[in-house]
């Protein structure tokens, strides 16, 4: 009896996913080398990056037909020397993304090129109207005036933030009590709006990637991220992962309890951490104390600046107690480095001490201020896009170049 060919084996998807899956990671970690040593040689992003030489100029190629990088001046060979490597570099002259960041009293818009810089930036007054749809339209119309005043700039994707809980997988802002929005699809409101790929995440965790990124936690095993505003929450990421946990709820820390609180919270129970630090907070106080006439807590920085002695004190207090709840959560998690966004510890000496002094221990060395002090709002919107980017940088569509 004749045998019979074998019928060819079926092809496996899985090999496929996993070579994408390789493709994808090594193009990741080029382009970070990049961002980080740049303008580098491809033999040296090879050396730190453990990846082939080939690999890495394959790599290198499909970056740079996205326009992510580009080749950069090679630098003048010594005599006798033969042709020196030409480096590659970040191509951030033409590229950005966009960033939304929703806060209480106003939306910030602003565009961002590929090292996490601020290019423009514009800041909307709510007035009152913070319908979300009304908000979206208006910061979509806002990002449009920004590049109209950029001319050249290529965007490659907006990013959005917000306080409240915010689900990155869905798209939605599931629920911001302060601004009254509920199971809103910011994603879907935005890209239709924009015509471009949009990027959602709660403002903590969207600042600790910045942070990792571009800003003070750059080379930290662990990073915990204290944004203190109207919104109080945090994020914790290690390695090279941020930790959302089911429907992106982690970080949601306003009812944590505050030793030596005095304020009453919505939920009924005295001293939770976000009605104590929250920045309405701050400017009751502060007009309560004649300090203040409006609802601003950057006029209560300045009047400290200028010497009014209450002022420091509001400021202080509050840096001390924004220390108590890091101590707190040093406990818990112990990160290698805290990062915290407070008005006070941002702008002054004193507060950051009292901060300090508030952990109370050893630890406290690692606490520092957000490495944007002057735009982290701004900033907060453009990382949760450029996390994204840099990610998956072969995701990046070669239309918008």
């Amino acid at each position: 009896m004749p045998r019979t060919a074998a019928p060819p084996a079926l092809s496996s998807p899985v090999p496929r996913v996993a070579d994408r899956d390789r493709r994808r990671t090594s193009a990741s970690v080029i382009l970070r080398s990049v961002l980080a040593h740049g303008p580098v040689a491809r033999s040296t992003i090879a050396r730190l990056t453990g990846l082939s030489p080939a690999s890495v100029t394959g790599h290198c190629a499909d970056l740079t037909r996205l326009g992510l990088i580009r080749e950069a001046a090679a630098p003048r060979p010594a005599k006798g020397v033969g042709r020196p490597h030409v480096p590659v570099d970040l191509n951030d002259s033409r590229l950005v993304v966009g960033g939304v960041h929703v806060a209480v009293p106003h939306t910030t818009v602003a565009l961002l090129d590929l090292r996490g810089r601020v290019v423009a930036e514009r800041e909307l007054k709510h007035s009152g109207a913070t319908d979300p749809y009304g908000v979206l339209a208006r910061a979509a119309d806002g990002l449009a005036a920004l590049l109209d005043t950029a001319p050249g700039s290529r965007p490659l994707g907006v990013g959005f933030a917000a306080g409240g809980w915010v689900d990155r997988d869905s798209g939605v802002v599931v629920e911001h009590p302060l601004l009254g929005w509920r199971e809103v699809p910011v994603r879907e409101v935005l890209g239709a709006h924009t015509g471009l790929p949009v990027h959602v995440d709660g403002h903590a965790r969207a600042l600790v990637n910045a942070e990792r990124l571009f800003g003070r936690a750059r080379g930290s095993g662990s990073v915990l991220h204290l944004f203190v505003g109207n919104v109080v929450d945090a994020a914790f990421a290690t390695g090279d992962e941020v930790h959302h946990g089911p429907r992106s709820q982690a970080g949601t820390i306003a009812h944590l309890p505050v030793p030596g609180g005095t304020e009453i919270c919505d939920c009924g129970r005295v001293g939770c951490l976000q009605v104590e630090l929250s920045e309405r907070t701050l400017c009751r106080r502060a007009r309560a104390a004649g300090v203040i006439g409006g609802t601003n807590p950057r006029h209560v920085v300045r009047a400290a600046r200028d010497g009014d002695p209450v002022a420091v004190r509001l400021l202080t207090e509050r840096a001390r107690m924004t220390g108590r709840a890091v101590g707190l959560l040093l406990d818990v998690l112990n990160p290698e480095t805290v990062v915290v966004t407070e008005l006070g510890v941002v702008h002054r000496e004193d507060c950051l001490a009292a901060l300090r002094a508030g952990v109370g221990d050893e630890r406290a060395a690692a606490v520092v201020p957000t490495g944007f002090p002057h735009s982290v709002l701004a900033v907060a919107g453009g990382a949760v896009a450029l996390d994204m980017l840099y990610r998956d940088p072969l995701a990046a569509s070669p239309e918008a170049i």
